[in-house]
């Protein structure tokens, strides 16, 4: 049974940073996602990665402010975000992609306001 725990959000004002990040338990997943969840709308991916890290996909929404990376030796999973955003408020969740988990872990709760 895998399992996600994920870390690392916070409050943090606009322009700000944060890592988040993902311990997953079981056998190694080629492709890992973060993902993202407002109340009323949609989970939605923001971020993916190969098992290597030399494939990744990014939402437009976040292209060139976030980073996925991944160490695979602590199986780990990261989110870089920088230049963060009030829009960019909401619950972070990693799994994998694209046939993610039924198990999702508690998420991390990202909120950004000044």
């Amino acid at each position: 049974q895998v399992q996600f725990v994920e870390s690392g959000g916070g409050l943090v004002q606009p322009g700000g940073s944060l890592r988040l990040s993902c311990v997953v338990s079981g056998r190694p997943r080629y492709f890992m996602a973060w993902f993202r969840q407002t109340p009323g709308k949609e989970r939605e991916r923001v971020a993916s990665s190969n098992y290597v890290g030399d494939s990744t996909w990014y939402a437009e929404s976040v292209k060139g402010r976030f980073t996925i990376s991944r160490d695979n030796a602590k199986k780990t999973v990261y989110l870089q975000m920088d230049r963060l955003k009030p829009e960019d408020t909401a619950v972070y969740y990693c799994n994998e992609f694209p046939d993610p988990s039924e198990d999702w872990g508690q998420g991390t709760q990202v909120t950004v306001s000044s």
